[in-house]
């Protein structure tokens, strides 16, 4: 299933009503890195492994160019976020030529893995809402929270899409990021539903759980 609107996930990478910085944000979304011995080293050839933990009905294959949550939200270049301070410090950067992962989609989604080398870390911000636009797309993004996973900075946030396509109608999706930083290496799930189809859609629980379960593999 393909969206009109989007193409879920950095293992790196990800970002869409507008509100200011300065409005009141919900408790934290992100979660410092928590001290452990017990982790490897990231390998992020491992990220394979993860695709088995896919629904059955799920069609695998390789990365599309997509690394960034924005991108995987159905964004091209030129995109703007509002304010754009939020969109900075909540998506980062990572480096594409570093990115390995996978895509799939099946009847619940379409869902990306990435893992890269970060080159602008994720940062805390007052932003509990903030919006992306681009082309005849506005993605309305908040915070969620995110899993704790040891000896990784976490952050997570959901995408509400809404694209106008000919004759003015309007089609919507919506998106859910969660991302682990550790080690230089940015791990990232992205989980991308359809709100219309009648299909049971993998939800944000997926998507963190899908996170935890990468990183792990990532370290072995």
């Amino acid at each position: 299933m393909r969206l009109c609107a989007v193409a879920v996930a950095m293992c790196i990478a990800a970002a869409p009503v507008i509100a200011a910085c300065g409005e009141q944000a919900p408790p934290a979304a992100s979660s410092a890195p928590r001290p452990t011995s017990a982790r490897g080293p990231v390998d992020p050839a491992r990220i394979d492994r993860v695709r088995y933990d896919l629904p059955p009905g799920y069609e695998v294959s390789g990365l599309d160019g997509r690394v960034d949550p924005v991108s995987q939200w159905g964004f091209g270049a030129g995109w703007g976020a509002a304010p754009p301070e939020c969109g900075q410090a909540a998506l980062g950067a990572v480096d594409p030529a570093s990115a390995r992962g996978w895509t799939a989609s099946g009847p619940g989604g379409i869902v990306y893995a990435v893992v890269a080398d970060v080159t602008a870390p994720i940062q805390d911000a007052e932003c509990g809402v903030w919006t992306v636009t681009g082309g005849h797309s506005t993605a309305t993004v908040t915070r969620l929270d995110a899993p704790a996973i040891d000896g990784a900075r976490t952050a997570g946030m959901s995408a509400t899409i809404v694209t106008v396509v000919e004759g003015g109608t309007e089609t919507q999706s919506r998106a859910d990021t969660f991302a682990a930083e550790s080690e230089h290496h940015r791990c990232a799930v992205t989980v991308i539903t359809d709100p219309g189809s009648p299909n049971p859609a993998l939800d944000a629980g997926f998507a963190a759980a899908l996170l935890v379960k990468t990183v792990s593999a990532l370290r072995g």
